[in-house]
């Protein structure tokens, strides 16, 4: 527990970090310059073409024209940019968010090596492809569980238990397994992940608790559609910000567990060193006996 406490608040001051910050920032920034190129590219085509299937849709006909004799203009003319907007900003936020966080994790990592542990030894016991192929099918795992328990959600209690819990699974192997994967070795990797496993899923789960936070600006932006473009990058920064502390979490208790681990593993060492460093004692000298001999006259 003291290491679960020590590394929590370490993983809280980092974020204080200018790096972990510029950081956080990344997706905000990838998202505008997204939207400013896809806009030159594309703002006509897609303002054009929504307005074409509001106008194809003849079930919408009688609600166009009680909304045209409400107002002045034809409210499709506002409409068609408005749904381009909410469309199109919820799936740039995401794709931003993804491509920052493949990066950051990795990163954040390396922060705290560098500060903190600059004398451990990178025994790179997984690689890159092995990493991203375990990321991804876990992931699957993780959205599956989720699908089978949906009908479980019906129940107030579970509602609140269940996602939390799948997704704090999720990240406990994801990010236990991205951060030791270049320091530890294949076998501290095991022993670590067997040793600190409901530790680790602790970790986990506190961090799905918390990312469920930008979940509810989210939804308020879709509620309150007059600041929707307000609390959508409020909801970007804040989910950034907590997947910064959690990698950060991790990445504080896995490397010092690690650490702890190796110097386990040195001290066992070290008798077993030290007895066959000392070689057999000397040959003592053998005592001459009587010879049977009977002497020559």
């Amino acid at each position: 527990m003291r290491l679960l406490a020590d590394s929590c608040w370490r993983a809280a001051a980092y974020c204080l970090h200018p790096r972990v910050i510029l950081l956080s920032l990344m997706p905000l920034a990838l998202m505008v310059t997204a939207s400013v190129g896809l806009a030159y590219l594309y703002w006509e085509p897609a303002v054009g073409w929504t307005r074409g299937a509001l106008d194809a849709w003849p079930l919408l006909a009688g609600l166009w024209n009680w909304l045209q004799g409400l107002f002045a203009g034809d409210v499709r003319n506002l409409l068609a940019p408005l749904i381009v907007l909410l469309g199109a900003t919820p799936v740039l936020a995401m794709v931003s968010l993804i491509v920052v966080a493949a990066f950051m994790s990795p990163a954040l990592t390396r922060l705290v090596a560098e500060r903190r542990f600059p004398a451990l030894e990178k025994k790179r016991g997984a690689g890159m492809v092995s990493s991203i192929v375990r990321s991804v099918a876990l992931t699957l795992a993780a959205v599956l569980a989720l699908l089978v328990s949906v009908p479980l959600w019906l129940i107030p209690p579970l509602v609140l238990v269940l996602p939390p819990l799948i997704w704090g699974w999720l990240t406990c192997h994801v990010m236990s397994f991205d951060t030791l994967a270049e320091h530890a070795s294949a076998e501290e990797r095991r022993i670590l992940m067997r040793r600190h496993r409901l530790r680790l899923l602790t970790i986990g789960i506190v961090c799905g608790y918390l990312g469920a936070a930008p979940s509810i600006v989210w939804a308020s932006g879709l509620v309150f559609a007059a600041a929707f473009f307000i609390l959508i990058p409020v909801a970007m920064w804040i989910y950034t910000l907590v997947f910064a502390f959690s990698a950060l979490w991790f990445a504080h208790y896995a490397l010092e567990a690690l650490a702890q681990l190796r110097r386990e593993m040195a001290a066992s060492a070290e008798p077993a060193t030290a007895l066959t460093s000392v070689g057999p004692p000397p040959d003592m000298p053998v005592p001459l006996l009587p010879s049977s001999t009977p002497p020559s006259a």
